[in-house]
């Protein structure tokens, strides 16, 4: 589903937060993910929806065929369903890949011409296992290999891509809205004479 933030709404949406789905003739409530929408394979994760851009919104739900319009709801406190969102249908893609971004950083330990001992990115034996097979002790240190000779102040930055899935929220009892209650107060104007 491809959704751009309304206008009309000023509140921010976060990514796995539940709204309310009016596609077609279903409403349902579930929890998506936001991620850019873009012509690749894999998509990058969004944690807000954001008013300058149109995002994608993977969910769990039943299928529904393009072309289809689609309205985001947001349920408020008083029971009333707020406008966050208006757009269409993409496609049915159970492949489509989400991947989210995690920034490790580290401090050189040792350092030898091109490879250096790093410390404090990770803090037990099992995390380093994962990328290296042979890890130095019990506390997280791990030999690595750089293209040219580190400095000492030097801090290393490592990207990890880890594929995220909405959660399975879905459900097809949608509550009634509340209904519209016009808030402004109307104050009488005094009438004042003309002198």
């Amino acid at each position: 589903m491809v959704v751009r933030h309304d206008p009309g709404s000023t509140e921010s949406v976060k990514a796995k937060e539940e709204l309310i789905f009016h596609c077609r003739s279903r409403h349902f409530r579930a929890s998506g993910l936001f991620s850019q929408h873009a012509a690749a394979d894999e998509h990058k994760f969004q944690r807000f929806l954001t008013a300058d851009i149109a995002l994608a919104v993977t969910v769990y739900a039943p299928t529904t065929f393009p072309p289809s319009s689609l309205l985001l709801f947001k349920q408020e406190s008083n029971g009333m369903h707020n406008l966050i969102a208006t757009g269409h249908l993409l496609l049915v893609d159970p492949n489509r890949m989400v991947s989210k971004r995690v920034v490790l950083s580290d401090h050189p330990f040792k350092i030898c011409t091109k490879m250096a001992v790093v410390c404090y990115m990770f803090f037990n034996r099992e995390d380093v296992q994962w990328f290296k097979p042979e890890p130095l002790g019990t506390h997280g240190h791990m030999k690595c290999c750089f293209d040219r000779m580190l400095k000492s102040k030097n801090t290393e930055l490592m990207n990890l891509y880890k594929r995220v899935f909405p959660k399975w929220t879905y459900d097809p009892s949608v509550p009634e809205s509340a209904p519209w209650v016009n808030s402004e107060i109307y104050s009488t104007v005094p009438q004042v004479g003309m002198e």
